[in-house]
């Protein structure tokens, strides 16, 4: 029961401070979002799209740590296990954020495979700022999420 509770307060207060909590917490302060592991399984040039399959959706902006400012134009590649917990050209996508750097992506609800937890892995690249590769774990029994990427100036 008290696993419960903790549950439904993280979920309240993700709902009503987003990208605030959980993976999401760097675009509230402007902290640079955490790098992850590119993996071995990330391919350039994958179709523009916002949609690889159905039953979750993955959402935020991409901002400069500089001063928050949204990044419009930002190239965020995306790539996971399909349903059945093997990598493929059909669970691969490109997204251009829009004019307010927003970005939504919908897949199927990630896998594990191989003992890895499930996982999305996000390739975020735009002019003028180095390039983030990180990945955004869902928490268990989640539909949605919202991942906001923050990233660092070139110098």
């Amino acid at each position: 029961m008290r696993r419960f509770f903790s549950a439904a307060l993280v979920l309240a207060l993700c709902l009503l401070y987003p990208g605030t909590y959980g993976n999401g917490l760097s675009a509230a302060t402007c902290e640079p979002t955490g790098s992850d592991a590119l993996g071995p399984f990330y391919k350039p040039n994958a179709p523009i799209r916002s949609s690889v399959g159905t039953g979750y959706v993955l959402r935020g902006v991409v901002r400069t740590a500089k001063d928050c400012s949204p990044v419009a134009g930002a190239m965020v590649e995306l790539w996971l296990a399909g349903p059945n917990g093997e990598y493929d050209d059909a669970h691969r996508a490109t997204i251009i954020a829009d004019a307010s750097g927003a970005y939504r992506f919908e897949s199927n609800i990630p896998q594990p495979y191989y003992g890895r937890p499930p996982h999305i892995h996000l390739r975020v690249s735009a002019k003028g700022f180095s390039t983030l590769v990180t990945q955004h774990y869902p928490a268990a029994s989640t539909k949605e999420a919202v991942f906001d990427a923050v990233l660092v100036p070139s110098r």
